[in-house]
């Protein structure tokens, strides 16, 4: 108690001394001042002060604009309105409004740092640019953005990795376990990445960047142990490509990611799309009728590398087609193992079925040791135009690229160059083993999905995995899910074909299909595991839209439960999922979807099983579920 009036004296303080921007619906406050030659914010929601006397700032290599600064100007406050369109997000058509303000400081060099912040309904987003007319190079060595927290906050994290660790090498590829409901304070040796969640009071925050163009590292969340202050930290020296760099260098101007603070109560969050609000609009594409979302196939994360061979990539382009999914990707070791030639006449078969062949590559660089191949395919532009025109004449429609190496800049910058090389050539990109895309769908549409998570390949391999999925798996919708689309390659109906045993039930994995957000839902059921999946299910999986066009919280608790309902056309798709050992009953305000018919599937009374009904909504009330134990449901309204 005695934090939170010390809190809001600081705020009023704050607020009579700096500058004062609020979002259109005067809900968000955000305070800026210059506090003893120091830049500091603090953000007030309705009657809450969720963060306060928190500082800013950059150090580059020629100075410090972190300390001894004076305020210029400021602008006036600019109202801002932006529209767009994605077919791998929440919604189709996004609009998004905040009020604008920029501050200019200089140092006591007289040297420029501009900070411009924007408040939308859903949150605060600020990024800083330091103005320069010469081409000398530029490094930022520090940046000094903190997020400072009540002590009574409570945090959902996930520990960052560290470089050069793991299987071959391989982190950090954001696949740890959440910490899930930790006090601030708690502390992380590696650090935290984002998204990362916060509950002040009744208040939930989400803490992630976009706007990333390739000159920027990624960067993530430190903490010392006990403080609820969180700093912005760069990247391990050992997350670059192969001889490049790490650190943010610019020939004139220096511009930063957006730094972003979704704000407001888990419904706001859950619908926000602040994340991509903020990213770099979408790149020119010529011909962008090659972007089309959906669902693929997969054999390999039932039968692993042994199934990659020629006639059990056939059954699994059969498997997709049976389906009416519209991919089947064709994982490690195909060039090899079934060959280019081989390959073109898989492409040629899928064709004929209207499915459209994904292929896997190892990223390669001297960054990991894994075997796998191709490798040596995507390092240099040369190489990709060369590979990446192969494919297109075989009719291949995306990639799959593999084991990459954390956030440094030249790292971030190979990302953003595959990316645009395979827009040339109307491929669809597919990143695992890779950081998080920060609001690349939107600046690169044909980024259908990205891992960056711990996802249900882990189930398949280890007992704890599978043990903790169920929590894990009700964690991701507010976090990792949060705005970018993710490759979890979910939804294993019968049952794992190893000595894992699966702790979710069947009908918990056929609603994390609605529940994830991809643009490609590579689904892990193989053709022999559907056989055992009753036909009213197939018949469900076979219409499933492809993409959404608006999105409803309904209920949930970060790494408890979550119902999420999701539009296309006429139709609501609401899916829930129990992460608890115990059936919860719960009541659902459907009202605002406007259908009163539909039907829902859930857990039969039976291991591996499922009952369908047909449903009325009542009107103007509550709808009654109950979620089994680790259960789930799908519902269809119309």
């Amino acid at each position: 108690m005695k934090y939170i009036l010390a809190s809001v004296l600081i705020f009023i303080a704050a607020a009579v001394s700096g500058q004062a921007l609020t979002s259109p619906d005067k809900k968000l406050t955000l305070i800026f001042t210059v506090d003893a030659g120091k830049p500091v914010y603090s953000i007030r929601y309705a009657n809450d002060v969720v963060i306060t006397n928190s500082s800013l700032g950059l150090i580059t290599n020629q100075d410090n604009f972190s300390q001894s600064l004076k305020l210029v100007k400021s602008s006036p406050v600019i109202a801002v309105a932006d529209s767009y369109s994605m077919l791998n997000a929440k919604k189709e058509q996004i609009t998004y409004t905040a009020n604008k303000k920029t501050y200019t400081l200089s140092n006591n060099k007289n040297k420029l740092m501009v900070i411009t912040f924007q408040v939308s309904n859903d949150g605060v987003a600020f990024r800083y640019e330091v103005p320069s007319k010469s081409k000398e190079t530029i490094t930022v060595v520090k940046e000094h953005t903190s997020y400072n927290f009540s002590p009574a906050t409570k945090a959902w994290l996930q520990h960052k990795a560290a470089a050069q660790t793991g299987w071959e090498h391989t982190n950090p590829s954001y696949e740890e376990d959440y910490q899930q409901n930790i006090s601030v304070g708690t502390k992380s040796e590696t650090g935290w990445v984002y998204p990362a969640l916060f509950k002040v009071q009744n208040t939930w925050l989400a803490i992630t960047e976009t706007g990333m163009d390739g000159s920027y590292c990624g960067t993530f969340l430190r903490n010392e142990a006990g403080s609820a202050v969180y700093t912005t930290s760069f990247p391990d020296k050992r997350e670059i490509f192969t001889g490049r760099g790490l650190l943010p260098t610019f020939k004139g101007t220096v511009h930063t990611p957006w730094r972003i603070i979704a704000i407001g109560s888990l419904k706001s969050l859950t619908e926000s799309t602040l994340g991509t609000d903020l990213a770099i609009p979408a790149m020119a594409i010529k011909n962008p009728k090659f972007i089309k979302p959906g669902k693929a196939s997969w054999s390999w994360i039932m039968s692993k590398d042994d199934a990659i061979v020629y006639d059990e990539q056939k059954k699994y382009i059969d498997f997709a087609a049976l389906m009416n999914w519209q991919y089947c990707l064709i994982d490690v070791n195909w060039d090899t193992k079934i060959g280019y030639d081989k390959i073109a006449e898989l492409s040629a078969y899928a064709k004929t079925k209207s499915v459209g062949l994904i292929l896997w590559y190892n990223s390669a660089g001297d960054w990991n040791t894994v075997p796998y191949h191709p490798k040596n395919k995507m390092l240099t532009h040369e190489s990709r135009v060369a590979e990446f025109s192969r494919l297109q004449s075989m009719g291949i429609k995306g990639v799959k690229i593999d084991f990459f190496n954390g956030d440094g800049q030249s790292m971030i910058q190979y990302y953003t160059d595959i990316l645009k090389d395979a827009a040339n050539y109307e491929l669809l990109v597919n990143f695992h083993g890779a950081t998080l895309p920060r609001g690349w769908a939107r600046t690169y549409p044909h980024l259908m999905t990205t891992e960056a998570v711990k996802g249900f390949e882990n189930v398949t391999f280890t007992q704890p995995a599978a043990d903790a999925e169920p929590g894990h798996g009700a964690m991701l919708p507010f976090t990792r899910n949060l705005f970018d689309p993710m490759d979890y390659t979910p939804m294993n109906l019968y049952k794992i074909q190893s000595n894992v045993i699966r702790k979710t039930s069947s009908a918990y994995e056929l609603a994390t299909g609605v529940i994830y957000l991809s643009g490609i839902q590579h689904y892990a059921e193989s053709p022999e595991g559907m056989a055992h999946v009753p036909q009213f299910v197939q018949d469900y999986l076979c219409s499933l839209p492809n993409h959404w066009q608006d999105v409803k919280f309904i209920d949930g608790m970060p790494g408890k439960f979550a119902v999420i309902a999701r539009r296309n056309g006429n139709k609501w798709y609401v899916a829930g999922i129990n992460g608890e050992a115990n059936p919860i009953k719960l009541s659902l305000g459907l009202s605002e979807l406007k259908k009163t018919q539909g039907m829902i599937i859930t857990d039969g009374t039976e291991a591996l099983s499922f009952i369908q009904q047909q449903i009325t909504l009542p009107a103007n009330q509550k709808t009654e579920v109950t979620i089994a134990a680790n259960g789930g449901f799908v519902m269809v309204l119309e």
